[in-house]
């Protein structure tokens, strides 16, 4: 059990990086709105909801599993 919670820490750890490497900057939107650039990928609102709830959970697992570690 403990060796499965591990590798789950381990894995929300990695993809929790690479989340917040992703994310753009609060001060992105204007050079995107000067640049005349568009998120078409998710859509006209972009993709800043989808990502920002997937943040919030896999943080949230990470949090679970670093108390269950412990």
């Amino acid at each position: 059990m403990q060796t499965f919670v591990t590798c789950v820490h381990v894995f929300c750890c990695l993809f929790l990086v690479l989340l917040v490497l992703i994310q753009s900057g609060k001060g992105a939107e204007v050079s995107t709105a000067l640049a005349g650039s568009s998120q078409t990928i998710f859509g006209s609102s972009g993709g800043g909801n989808f990502v920002t709830r997937l943040t919030s959970s896999i943080a949230f697992v990470f949090m679970v599993t670093s108390m269950t570690l412990t």
